[in-house]
């Protein structure tokens, strides 16, 4: 007779630390918190990341999985929306700018702002700090460095990378 071999049970570290229940939960506290459909899987595994992250960190589980998890979730909507805000007011400011000698053709002078604030949306922080600071607030690069407390070089090659990669996005769509 023939022995079917048997699974080894899950360990507990491999377990998902949201159980179905508590996932719908957090989905609903996303979509209530006014997060696009599209975007509720990544809350919930951002979630799921916290969950996890406390567990490596030898933290004991929140008393009560669930409501911890919903309030963690809320917080992430609140980011969510604070971070698209911003990234909008930064799109409007630079499609807002105007050259001070009027031109022929302004709709050609927003579509390039437009690109360019598309664009720095697609920048890691870090470059498009360094730009913001660099090209828009007009600071030297040695206070960007000062007040970021990093070396010159660091803020020097940075903007260099996220101006190859406007340029290049720039070019890409036939923009300039």
């Amino acid at each position: 007779m023939l022995r079917r071999k048997t699974r080894a049970p899950r360990r507990a570290e491999a377990a998902d630390p949201l159980d179905p229940a508590q996932e719908d939960r957090v989905r609903a506290v996303l979509s209530l918190g006014g997060v696009p459909h599209g975007e509720l899987q990544d809350g919930v595994q951002q979630v799921r990341l916290r969950l996890l992250e406390r567990a490596a960190k030898g933290q004991q589980a929140p008393r009560d999985v669930s409501a911890w998890a919903a309030v963690v979730a809320s917080n992430w909507a609140m980011d969510f929306h604070r971070a698209r805000r911003r990234q909008e007011r930064l799109g409007e400011r630079l499609a807002a700018l105007r050259p001070a000698e009027p031109q022929e053709d302004g709709a050609e002078s927003r579509v390039l702002s437009l690109a360019v604030a598309q664009g720095l949306d697609e920048l890691p922080d870090s470059q498009r700090q360094v730009v913001v600071l660099r090209f828009y607030a007009d600071l030297p690069v040695r206070d960007i460095a000062d007040e970021l407390g990093i070396p010159e070089g660091t803020v020097k090659s940075r903007l260099h990378a996220a101006v190859r990669v406007l340029r290049t996005r720039l070019h890409e769509g036939e923009v300039v």
